[in-house]
């Protein structure tokens, strides 16, 4: 092959592989990244048991789970009859935004409890002194129909795909739900599959993006949420941005440049 022509080839192939790395949006792919927190029981994870990777993020997704979860972390003034107990709480690191950018990512909730004793998970948009902006969603187990936003919880903000989330039934094999993967409680115990969403930002400004999940009226059979691909405008929040994509380039000129002084 003409060595000019390789060169192209090469060249293209780099910028097609750093424009597939910005789609996919792998946030999580090193593990949370150092800007984030957590409350309780977080992690990042590769495919595991009925969860697989989400089909726009990476090769790990992250995750909270009501296993390991803490106290004083549910919802105020939701749920209906009962109350939160443990949980567990991921928040981004604090990025800005402006007024018409689209935040999205791809959820997963997964349960193994049901009947009356049904868990939640939930998103929430904070401002930067941690106020809420908007509840995106919760995710909890109904008698029948869409589990978002599930029994005696509020409408979604967000923008769903696809638009009813019913739950696909059984006892769920995932490592983080500890000693409760496999097991089912009542009706309701199962995962909903990766759910993408969308949300428009209604006010330039910085915000937190709040991921988390709790154990309803008692902390027998757990549950978790994992999440990817959460993106600003198609710009990873997190670890992964535009100095990823410029190393990949980076590195493909580097290849170039040997390449030349070998001919």
């Amino acid at each position: 092959m003409n060595s000019k022509v390789a060169k192209v080839s090469i060249a293209a192939s780099l910028l097609l592989a750093a424009s597939g790395a910005a789609q996919a949006a792998p946030v999580f792919d090193i593990g949370i990244p150092a800007s984030w927190s957590c409350q309780g029981s977080c992690g990042a994870s590769g495919a595991d048991g009925v969860v697989t990777l989400a089909p726009n993020g990476g090769n790990n997704y992250a995750w909270v789970s009501t296993s390991g979860g803490v106290a004083g972390v549910g919802l105020a003034g939701v749920g209906g009859s009962g109350s939160p107990q443990n949980g567990s709480v991921l928040r981004s690191g604090l990025f800005n935004a402006s007024v018409d950018d689209v935040l999205r990512f791809s959820f997963n909730y997964i349960t193994s409890d049901g009947a009356g004793f049904a868990d939640y998970a939930w998103a929430r948009l904070l401002d930067s002194s941690a106020n809420q902006v908007a509840l995106l969603f919760t995710a909890r187990t109904a008698p029948s129909g869409s589990i978002v936003p599930g029994f005696s919880m509020p409408a979604p903000s967000v923008t769903l795909d696809p638009l009813t989330v019913p739950i696909i039934s059984g006892a769920p094999v995932w490592s983080p739900l500890g000693s409760s993967s496999g097991t089912c409680y009542d009706i309701g115990c199962g995962y909903t599959g990766w759910v993408n969403t969308s949300f428009s930002i209604a006010s330039t400004g910085s915000y937190f993006l709040e991921f988390g999940v709790v154990n309803w009226i008692d902390n027998m059979f757990q549950s978790g949420l994992a999440i990817d691909a959460v993106t600003i405008n198609g710009t990873p929040v997190g670890a992964v941005s535009a100095p990823f994509t410029l190393l990949l380039l980076s590195s493909g000129l580097l290849m170039l440049r040997r390449r030349r002084n070998l001919l």
